[in-house]
Protein backbone atom coordinates (compact mmCIF):
# COMPACT_ATOMS: atom_id res chain seq x y z
CA UNK A 1 0.00 0.00 0.00
CA UNK A 2 1.55 3.55 -0.93
CA UNK A 3 1.48 5.92 1.45
CA UNK A 4 1.40 9.82 1.92
CA UNK A 5 1.75 12.94 4.70
CA UNK A 6 -0.26 14.55 2.52
CA UNK A 7 -3.06 13.41 0.34
CA UNK A 8 -4.66 16.07 -1.55
CA UNK A 9 -8.40 15.73 -3.47
CA UNK A 10 -8.70 17.89 -6.34
CA UNK A 11 -6.24 20.12 -8.68
CA UNK A 12 -8.17 23.03 -8.73
CA UNK A 13 -7.34 26.24 -7.13
CA UNK A 14 -7.30 25.31 -3.84
CA UNK A 15 -5.97 21.84 -3.59
CA UNK A 16 -2.91 23.23 -5.67
CA UNK A 17 -2.62 26.89 -3.51
CA UNK A 18 -2.32 24.28 -0.63
CA UNK A 19 0.29 21.87 -2.04
CA UNK A 20 1.91 25.19 -3.29
CA UNK A 21 2.39 26.55 0.64
CA UNK A 22 3.25 22.86 1.85
CA UNK A 23 7.06 23.00 2.84
CA UNK A 24 6.51 19.17 3.58
CA UNK A 25 6.77 17.74 -0.01
CA UNK A 26 5.65 14.53 1.43
CA UNK A 27 2.55 14.85 -0.29
CA UNK A 28 0.23 13.73 -3.60
CA UNK A 29 -2.67 15.60 -5.27
CA UNK A 30 -5.09 12.99 -7.05
CA UNK A 31 -7.31 14.62 -9.58
CA UNK A 32 -10.17 12.75 -11.37
CA UNK A 33 -9.64 14.29 -14.68
CA UNK A 34 -6.83 14.56 -17.07
CA UNK A 35 -5.84 18.09 -16.39
CA UNK A 36 -5.55 20.49 -13.79
CA UNK A 37 -8.05 23.69 -13.04
CA UNK A 38 -11.36 22.42 -12.10
CA UNK A 39 -13.64 24.69 -13.21
CA UNK A 40 -10.96 27.41 -14.02
CA UNK A 41 -10.07 25.59 -17.02
CA UNK A 42 -10.03 27.35 -20.71
CA UNK A 43 -10.72 26.26 -23.88
CA UNK A 44 -9.10 27.49 -27.14
CA UNK A 45 -10.69 26.81 -30.13
CA UNK A 46 -10.66 28.67 -33.71
CA UNK A 47 -8.71 31.81 -32.38
CA UNK A 48 -11.51 32.41 -29.52
CA UNK A 49 -10.40 32.10 -25.95
CA UNK A 50 -13.01 30.70 -23.36
CA UNK A 51 -13.06 29.55 -19.55
CA UNK A 52 -15.50 27.20 -18.09
CA UNK A 53 -17.57 30.01 -17.08
CA UNK A 54 -17.01 33.61 -16.36
CA UNK A 55 -14.16 33.90 -14.22
CA UNK A 56 -12.92 37.43 -13.49
CA UNK A 57 -10.96 38.06 -11.38
CA UNK A 58 -10.77 40.57 -8.00
CA UNK A 59 -8.30 41.07 -5.46
CA UNK A 60 -8.40 42.15 -2.45
CA UNK A 61 -5.20 40.70 -1.47
CA UNK A 62 -2.63 42.47 -3.51
CA UNK A 63 -0.02 40.28 -2.85
CA UNK A 64 -1.41 37.01 -4.08
CA UNK A 65 -1.98 38.98 -7.04
CA UNK A 66 1.44 39.99 -7.62
CA UNK A 67 2.62 36.52 -6.62
CA UNK A 68 0.68 34.77 -9.03
CA UNK A 69 1.50 37.39 -11.97
CA UNK A 70 4.84 37.31 -11.21
CA UNK A 71 4.75 33.77 -11.87
CA UNK A 72 2.63 33.89 -15.70
CA UNK A 73 3.98 34.03 -19.05
CA UNK A 74 2.20 37.33 -21.12
CA UNK A 75 0.08 40.28 -20.09
CA UNK A 76 -2.96 39.92 -17.44
CA UNK A 77 -5.17 42.91 -18.25
CA UNK A 78 -6.60 45.16 -16.21
CA UNK A 79 -10.11 46.10 -16.85
CA UNK A 80 -12.64 48.97 -15.73
CA UNK A 81 -15.76 47.06 -15.42
CA UNK A 82 -18.84 47.45 -17.46
CA UNK A 83 -21.54 45.62 -16.87
CA UNK A 84 -25.20 45.99 -17.38
CA UNK A 85 -28.98 44.91 -17.19
CA UNK A 86 -31.24 44.61 -19.99
CA UNK A 87 -34.57 45.44 -18.76
CA UNK A 88 -38.10 46.51 -20.72
CA UNK A 89 -35.86 47.02 -24.06
CA UNK A 90 -32.73 49.17 -22.45
CA UNK A 91 -29.93 49.06 -20.46
CA UNK A 92 -29.94 49.64 -16.89
CA UNK A 93 -26.40 50.12 -14.78
CA UNK A 94 -25.58 47.64 -12.38
CA UNK A 95 -26.45 47.05 -9.53
CA UNK A 96 -30.55 47.39 -10.43
CA UNK A 97 -30.89 49.13 -7.16
CA UNK A 98 -28.56 51.36 -7.34
CA UNK A 99 -29.72 52.50 -10.29
CA UNK A 100 -33.52 52.81 -10.63
CA UNK A 101 -33.74 56.23 -11.53
CA UNK A 102 -32.73 55.42 -14.93
CA UNK A 103 -36.25 53.25 -15.30
CA UNK A 104 -38.75 55.06 -17.20
CA UNK A 105 -40.67 57.80 -14.48
CA UNK A 106 -43.65 55.84 -13.82
CA UNK A 107 -41.17 52.79 -12.48
CA UNK A 108 -38.64 54.67 -10.42
CA UNK A 109 -41.13 56.57 -8.88
CA UNK A 110 -43.02 52.84 -8.13
CA UNK A 111 -39.51 51.33 -6.89
CA UNK A 112 -39.35 54.87 -4.40
CA UNK A 113 -42.72 54.43 -3.29
CA UNK A 114 -42.52 50.87 -2.16
CA UNK A 115 -38.97 51.45 -1.01
CA UNK A 116 -40.63 54.34 1.18
CA UNK A 117 -43.16 51.62 2.06
CA UNK A 118 -41.52 48.57 3.27
CA UNK A 119 -41.25 47.77 6.93
CA UNK A 120 -39.41 49.70 9.50
CA UNK A 121 -38.72 46.74 10.91
CA UNK A 122 -36.59 43.82 8.93
CA UNK A 123 -37.54 40.63 10.27
CA UNK A 124 -36.95 38.08 7.28
CA UNK A 125 -36.13 34.69 7.86
CA UNK A 126 -35.12 33.98 4.58
CA UNK A 127 -33.06 35.29 1.20
CA UNK A 128 -36.69 36.27 -0.38
CA UNK A 129 -38.02 37.85 2.45
CA UNK A 130 -34.99 39.82 2.80
CA UNK A 131 -34.84 41.52 -0.79
CA UNK A 132 -38.23 42.60 -0.29
CA UNK A 133 -38.18 43.99 3.13
CA UNK A 134 -34.75 45.63 2.30
CA UNK A 135 -35.51 46.80 -1.29
CA UNK A 136 -39.71 47.11 -1.37
CA UNK A 137 -42.12 44.75 -3.81
CA UNK A 138 -41.14 46.64 -6.80
CA UNK A 139 -37.39 46.94 -6.81
CA UNK A 140 -37.52 42.78 -5.50
CA UNK A 141 -40.33 41.86 -8.35
CA UNK A 142 -38.62 43.73 -11.31
CA UNK A 143 -35.16 42.28 -10.74
CA UNK A 144 -33.90 41.52 -7.62
CA UNK A 145 -36.09 38.58 -7.39
CA UNK A 146 -36.56 36.87 -11.38
CA UNK A 147 -32.78 36.77 -11.47
CA UNK A 148 -31.51 35.42 -8.56
CA UNK A 149 -34.38 32.56 -9.00
CA UNK A 150 -32.50 31.63 -12.76
CA UNK A 151 -29.06 31.92 -11.41
CA UNK A 152 -29.91 29.71 -8.57
CA UNK A 153 -32.59 28.26 -10.23
CA UNK A 154 -34.85 27.60 -6.81
CA UNK A 155 -37.08 29.15 -4.43
CA UNK A 156 -35.75 32.10 -2.86
CA UNK A 157 -37.32 31.32 0.54
CA UNK A 158 -35.11 28.18 0.98
CA UNK A 159 -32.13 30.28 0.99
CA UNK A 160 -30.53 32.05 4.00
CA UNK A 161 -30.50 35.92 4.69
CA UNK A 162 -26.52 35.80 3.51
CA UNK A 163 -26.71 33.28 1.21
CA UNK A 164 -24.22 35.57 -1.07
CA UNK A 165 -22.49 36.99 1.46
CA UNK A 166 -20.67 39.89 0.60
CA UNK A 167 -21.17 39.63 -2.80
CA UNK A 168 -24.68 41.03 -2.67
CA UNK A 169 -24.54 44.75 -3.60
CA UNK A 170 -26.77 45.78 -0.35
CA UNK A 171 -27.45 49.68 -0.10
CA UNK A 172 -29.79 51.59 2.05
CA UNK A 173 -32.88 53.34 1.00
CA UNK A 174 -30.58 56.40 1.86
CA UNK A 175 -28.29 55.72 -0.71
CA UNK A 176 -30.61 54.75 -3.27
CA UNK A 177 -32.70 57.84 -3.18
CA UNK A 178 -29.57 59.74 -3.26
CA UNK A 179 -27.96 58.29 -6.70
CA UNK A 180 -30.79 60.01 -8.71
CA UNK A 181 -29.20 63.00 -7.85
CA UNK A 182 -25.59 62.11 -7.86
CA UNK A 183 -25.49 59.40 -10.76
CA UNK A 184 -22.32 57.40 -10.67
CA UNK A 185 -21.90 54.02 -11.64
CA UNK A 186 -21.54 51.65 -8.25
CA UNK A 187 -21.24 47.81 -6.87
CA UNK A 188 -18.39 45.85 -6.24
CA UNK A 189 -15.47 44.89 -7.22
CA UNK A 190 -15.41 48.23 -9.63
CA UNK A 191 -12.04 46.69 -11.39
CA UNK A 192 -10.89 42.89 -12.44
CA UNK A 193 -8.18 40.97 -14.37
CA UNK A 194 -7.85 38.59 -16.62
CA UNK A 195 -4.83 37.16 -18.24
CA UNK A 196 -4.68 37.43 -22.14
CA UNK A 197 -4.33 33.29 -22.05
CA UNK A 198 -7.56 33.04 -20.07
CA UNK A 199 -8.27 31.45 -16.54
CA UNK A 200 -5.77 28.98 -16.60
CA UNK A 201 -3.06 30.79 -16.11
CA UNK A 202 -3.91 31.30 -12.29
CA UNK A 203 -3.67 27.65 -11.93
CA UNK A 204 -0.93 27.01 -13.82
CA UNK A 205 0.49 29.92 -11.51
CA UNK A 206 -0.20 28.01 -8.39
CA UNK A 207 0.73 25.06 -9.71
CA UNK A 208 4.29 26.25 -10.53
CA UNK A 209 4.65 25.53 -6.84
CA UNK A 210 4.30 22.17 -6.87
CA UNK A 211 5.95 19.41 -8.20
CA UNK A 212 5.11 17.55 -11.50
CA UNK A 213 5.88 13.58 -9.75
CA UNK A 214 3.15 14.39 -7.04
CA UNK A 215 0.59 14.86 -9.28
CA UNK A 216 -1.62 12.07 -10.32
CA UNK A 217 -3.93 12.58 -13.27
CA UNK A 218 -7.22 10.65 -14.17
CA UNK A 219 -7.40 9.14 -11.18
CA UNK A 220 -10.23 9.36 -8.39
CA UNK A 221 -11.29 9.15 -5.35
CA UNK A 222 -13.90 6.52 -5.03
CA UNK A 223 -13.90 6.01 -1.07
CA UNK A 224 -11.81 6.40 2.21
CA UNK A 225 -11.59 4.48 5.41
CA UNK A 226 -11.65 7.03 8.32
CA UNK A 227 -10.52 3.85 10.91
CA UNK A 228 -7.45 3.27 8.65
CA UNK A 229 -6.59 6.70 7.39
CA UNK A 230 -7.06 4.88 3.44
CA UNK A 231 -8.19 6.16 0.42
CA UNK A 232 -9.42 3.77 -2.38
CA UNK A 233 -9.28 5.03 -5.54
CA UNK A 234 -9.44 4.46 -9.22
CA UNK A 235 -6.36 2.68 -9.67
CA UNK A 236 -4.97 2.31 -6.03
CA UNK A 237 -5.16 1.88 -2.33
CA UNK A 238 -3.23 5.22 -0.13
CA UNK A 239 -2.60 5.45 3.53
CA UNK A 240 -2.02 8.63 4.63
CA UNK A 241 -1.65 11.05 7.13
CA UNK A 242 -3.68 14.07 6.68
CA UNK A 243 -6.44 14.46 4.07
CA UNK A 244 -7.47 17.57 2.35
CA UNK A 245 -10.81 17.13 -0.06
CA UNK A 246 -11.61 20.13 -2.41
CA UNK A 247 -14.71 17.93 -3.63
CA UNK A 248 -18.17 18.80 -3.29
CA UNK A 249 -18.53 18.43 0.34
CA UNK A 250 -21.65 15.97 0.47
CA UNK A 251 -19.68 13.99 -2.51
CA UNK A 252 -16.42 13.64 0.19
CA UNK A 253 -19.53 12.69 3.28
CA UNK A 254 -20.48 9.77 0.85
CA UNK A 255 -16.76 9.03 -0.30
CA UNK A 256 -16.29 8.44 3.76
CA UNK A 257 -19.58 7.22 4.56
CA UNK A 258 -20.27 9.62 7.35
CA UNK A 259 -23.77 9.73 8.51
CA UNK A 260 -25.18 12.62 7.86
CA UNK A 261 -28.74 14.73 6.82
CA UNK A 262 -28.37 14.58 2.71
CA UNK A 263 -31.29 16.70 2.45
CA UNK A 264 -29.45 19.61 3.57
CA UNK A 265 -27.14 20.43 0.87
CA UNK A 266 -28.98 21.43 -1.90
CA UNK A 267 -27.55 23.13 -5.35
CA UNK A 268 -28.37 24.26 -8.91
CA UNK A 269 -26.43 23.39 -12.10
CA UNK A 270 -25.29 25.71 -14.56
CA UNK A 271 -24.70 25.08 -18.75
CA UNK A 272 -22.42 27.03 -20.02
CA UNK A 273 -22.09 28.01 -23.99
CA UNK A 274 -19.18 29.81 -25.45
CA UNK A 275 -20.30 31.15 -28.30
CA UNK A 276 -17.48 32.83 -31.12
CA UNK A 277 -18.97 34.54 -34.14
CA UNK A 278 -17.62 36.15 -37.69
CA UNK A 279 -18.29 40.02 -36.79
CA UNK A 280 -18.00 42.28 -33.94
CA UNK A 281 -21.13 43.08 -32.19
CA UNK A 282 -21.67 45.51 -29.07
CA UNK A 283 -18.56 47.47 -27.95
CA UNK A 284 -17.94 48.05 -24.34
CA UNK A 285 -20.16 45.88 -22.16
CA UNK A 286 -18.21 43.32 -20.11
CA UNK A 287 -21.03 41.94 -18.87
CA UNK A 288 -25.19 41.78 -18.94
CA UNK A 289 -27.97 40.65 -16.34
CA UNK A 290 -31.21 39.43 -17.76
CA UNK A 291 -33.90 39.03 -15.54
CA UNK A 292 -36.86 37.72 -17.95
CA UNK A 293 -38.05 34.84 -17.72
CA UNK A 294 -38.80 34.11 -20.89
CA UNK A 295 -34.65 34.13 -22.01
CA UNK A 296 -33.36 30.85 -20.87
CA UNK A 297 -29.91 32.42 -19.83
CA UNK A 298 -29.49 34.81 -16.92
CA UNK A 299 -26.06 36.24 -17.82
CA UNK A 300 -24.26 37.16 -21.27
CA UNK A 301 -20.56 37.91 -21.20
CA UNK A 302 -17.86 39.55 -23.82
CA UNK A 303 -14.61 38.07 -24.23
CA UNK A 304 -14.32 39.84 -26.86
CA UNK A 305 -14.62 43.25 -25.60
CA UNK A 306 -11.88 42.18 -22.68
CA UNK A 307 -9.77 41.32 -25.20
CA UNK A 308 -10.23 43.97 -27.27
CA UNK A 309 -10.70 41.60 -30.71
CA UNK A 310 -12.70 42.21 -34.03
CA UNK A 311 -15.32 39.13 -33.47
CA UNK A 312 -17.86 38.66 -30.88
CA UNK A 313 -17.14 35.91 -28.49
CA UNK A 314 -19.54 35.24 -25.79
CA UNK A 315 -20.42 33.05 -22.41
CA UNK A 316 -24.16 32.29 -22.04
CA UNK A 317 -25.18 31.05 -18.62
CA UNK A 318 -28.10 29.18 -18.49
CA UNK A 319 -29.16 28.05 -14.48
CA UNK A 320 -31.10 24.79 -14.42
CA UNK A 321 -32.27 23.18 -11.09
CA UNK A 322 -30.26 20.33 -9.47
CA UNK A 323 -32.83 17.33 -10.91
CA UNK A 324 -32.54 18.69 -14.28
CA UNK A 325 -31.89 15.87 -17.04
CA UNK A 326 -29.17 17.53 -19.26
CA UNK A 327 -28.26 14.55 -21.29
CA UNK A 328 -25.03 13.87 -23.99
CA UNK A 329 -27.05 15.78 -26.44
CA UNK A 330 -27.62 19.30 -24.23
CA UNK A 331 -25.32 21.37 -26.92
CA UNK A 332 -27.89 19.91 -29.91
CA UNK A 333 -30.99 20.88 -27.53
CA UNK A 334 -30.39 24.32 -26.29
CA UNK A 335 -28.18 25.94 -28.83
CA UNK A 336 -30.81 27.01 -31.39
CA UNK A 337 -32.85 28.88 -27.99
CA UNK A 338 -29.78 30.27 -26.83
CA UNK A 339 -29.30 31.85 -30.73
CA UNK A 340 -32.88 32.61 -30.84
CA UNK A 341 -32.94 34.70 -27.33
CA UNK A 342 -30.04 36.29 -27.91
CA UNK A 343 -31.26 37.17 -31.53
CA UNK A 344 -34.31 38.80 -29.43
CA UNK A 345 -32.58 40.81 -27.11
CA UNK A 346 -30.65 42.17 -29.76
CA UNK A 347 -26.80 40.79 -28.71
CA UNK A 348 -26.89 38.93 -32.30
CA UNK A 349 -27.87 40.83 -35.07
CA UNK A 350 -26.40 39.52 -38.64
CA UNK A 351 -23.23 37.71 -36.87
CA UNK A 352 -22.92 34.12 -38.16
CA UNK A 353 -21.99 31.84 -35.41
CA UNK A 354 -18.63 29.79 -36.46
CA UNK A 355 -17.09 28.34 -33.19
CA UNK A 356 -18.95 26.78 -30.05
CA UNK A 357 -18.43 25.12 -26.82
CA UNK A 358 -20.44 23.99 -24.02
CA UNK A 359 -19.67 22.61 -20.52
CA UNK A 360 -21.98 21.90 -17.94
CA UNK A 361 -21.52 22.75 -14.44
CA UNK A 362 -22.63 20.40 -11.54
CA UNK A 363 -22.79 21.62 -8.81
CA UNK A 364 -22.99 24.72 -9.88
CA UNK A 365 -24.32 27.27 -6.95
CA UNK A 366 -24.17 25.64 -3.53
CA UNK A 367 -27.43 26.58 -1.86
CA UNK A 368 -26.43 28.09 1.49
CA UNK A 369 -29.46 27.86 3.97
CA UNK A 370 -29.60 27.69 7.54
CA UNK A 371 -29.54 23.58 7.56
CA UNK A 372 -26.80 23.23 5.13
CA UNK A 373 -24.29 26.05 7.32
CA UNK A 374 -25.04 24.05 10.60
CA UNK A 375 -24.44 20.46 8.96
CA UNK A 376 -21.44 21.75 7.36
CA UNK A 377 -19.90 22.87 10.31
CA UNK A 378 -20.94 19.79 12.37
CA UNK A 379 -19.53 17.35 9.87
CA UNK A 380 -16.32 19.36 9.15
CA UNK A 381 -15.34 18.83 13.03
CA UNK A 382 -16.29 15.62 12.66
CA UNK A 383 -14.20 15.16 9.56
CA UNK A 384 -11.01 17.16 11.06
CA UNK A 385 -10.90 14.59 14.19
CA UNK A 386 -9.79 11.95 11.70
CA UNK A 387 -7.42 13.98 10.00
CA UNK A 388 -9.49 15.23 6.80
CA UNK A 389 -9.96 18.70 5.83
CA UNK A 390 -12.61 20.38 3.41
CA UNK A 391 -11.67 23.32 1.93
CA UNK A 392 -12.91 25.60 -1.25
CA UNK A 393 -15.99 26.69 -2.52
CA UNK A 394 -17.34 23.37 -3.08
CA UNK A 395 -15.75 21.64 0.03
CA UNK A 396 -17.07 24.47 2.16
CA UNK A 397 -19.87 24.59 0.65
CA UNK A 398 -19.98 28.17 0.44
CA UNK A 399 -20.36 31.33 -2.05
CA UNK A 400 -16.97 32.83 -2.48
CA UNK A 401 -14.17 34.24 -5.00
CA UNK A 402 -11.05 32.26 -6.40
CA UNK A 403 -8.96 34.75 -4.21
CA UNK A 404 -11.18 33.02 -0.85
CA UNK A 405 -10.20 29.76 -1.69
CA UNK A 406 -6.53 30.34 -2.06
CA UNK A 407 -6.68 32.34 1.42
CA UNK A 408 -8.72 29.40 3.14
CA UNK A 409 -6.07 26.37 1.77
CA UNK A 410 -3.08 28.91 2.68
CA UNK A 411 -4.56 29.41 6.09
CA UNK A 412 -5.27 25.49 6.85
CA UNK A 413 -1.53 25.03 6.18
CA UNK A 414 -0.78 27.56 8.39
CA UNK A 415 -3.36 26.43 10.95
CA UNK A 416 -1.57 22.58 10.82
CA UNK A 417 1.39 23.90 11.89
CA UNK A 418 3.64 24.40 9.00
CA UNK A 419 5.68 27.91 8.10
CA UNK A 420 4.09 29.44 4.92
CA UNK A 421 6.45 29.88 1.62
CA UNK A 422 6.59 29.02 -1.80
CA UNK A 423 8.63 26.53 -3.44
CA UNK A 424 8.75 28.36 -6.52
Amino acid sequence: MERTGYLIVGAGISGLAFADRLNDEDYLIVEAEDEIGGYCRTVKRDGFVWDYSGHFFHFRHPEIEEELVGRMDGRVLRIDRDSRIWYADRFIDFPFQENIHQLPEAEYQECVRDLRDRPSEDRSANFKEMLYARYGRAIAEKFLVPYNEKLYATNLASLDIDAMGRFFPHVTAEEILARAERPERGGYNMTFTYPEGGAIQYVEALAKGTRADRLALGEQVLSIDLERSVAMTSKRDIQFETLVSTAPFVSLLRMCDLEHDESAFGWNKVLVFNLGFDTKGRSGVHWIYYPQRELCFYRVGFYDNIFDTDRMSLYVEIGLSRDAEVGPDAGEFWLPRVLADLQACGVITDQTLIASHHVLLDPAYVHITTRSIAETRRCKVKLAARGVHSIGRYGSWRYCSIEDNIVEARALVEGLGHVLGSSA
